[in-house]
């Protein structure tokens, strides 16, 4: 487990050079019951319970009543190469961002204020991003700042009467205007951070990318990559405490 972590922490883009040029070189002292990659790969699936486990119990941050939610796509192939794709023929599925159609799948994020994780779900690309919402939410509190592709009634109704959880959105062109406290107004661009976190985990954690070659792999990968961005000494946050201040 600490060795796939830290191939995420890594500078290296592919992990079999990871582990026979760094990991097999320089780190025999830490780990002295090395094997080789072929042999280590096969040790991989055995890992993902752990993960989990270890994801869920030390790396989730705490719900400091401000919350920011957001998802993000996972191509599992290119687009040439759909029709003849078997890893997840039978599991990703189509979807759509604001940046085009791809195949695979939805990561939805919570994250707090501080930029910590607090809750994800995983699911095929075409789901809906409100329809995880309510599972999501269920140990949250205050509010919660989203964009409009989660504008629903009828689930701000079912978040505030079930969980006690505001969800807060902004309104589309053609709505009518509204009133908010000027807190939330000065809070919802700053919903912008997820996106940033976003691109860490793509780019740093490196959590998405098309050369799977089993879904356990890929789900391991992922987990990873969370772990290593949870492991983060300095992430993005928004240091609200000079917000009642400035507020003042």
């Amino acid at each position: 487990m600490t060795i796939l972590i830290h191939f995420h922490q890594s500078h290296y883009r592919d992990f079999k050079a990871d582990y026979r040029d760094y990991v097999l070189e320089r780190l025999r002292g830490e780990f002295p019951g090395l094997v080789s990659y072929t042999r280590f790969v096969e040790f991989i699936p055995s890992v993902l319970i752990p993960l989990c486990v270890y994801l869920r119990q030390k790396c989730f941050g705490t719900c400091s009543g401000i919350s920011f939610m957001d998802s993000t796509s996972l191509a599992v192939c290119k687009h040439p190469r759909i029709h003849a794709h078997k890893v997840f023929a039978e599991l990703a599925k189509r979807g759509k961002t604001s940046t085009g159609w791809f195949f695979g799948f939805k990561l939805h994020l919570i994250f707090n204020d501080r930029g910590e994780l607090l809750n994800l779900m995983l699911t095929p690309g075409n789901v809906d991003d409100r329809k995880p919402v309510p599972k999501m939410v269920r140990n949250l509190f205050g509010k919660l700042f989203a964009d409009k592709g989660y504008l629903s009634k009828k689930l701000l109704e079912e978040l505030l009467r079930t969980f006690n959880v505001q969800l807060i959105t902004g309104i589309r062109s053609n709505m009518k205007n509204r009133l908010i406290p000027l807190m939330d107004k000065l809070l919802l661009p700053k919903r912008a951070m997820t996106e940033t976190i976003i691109d860490q985990l793509k780019n740093i954690s490196q959590i998405e990318h098309s050369r799977h070659r089993s879904p356990i792999n890929f789900l391991v990968n992922l987990l990873c990559g969370l772990i290593a961005y949870c492991h983060q000494p300095k992430k993005p946050s928004l240091h609200l405490g000079t917000l009642p201040a400035l507020l003042a």
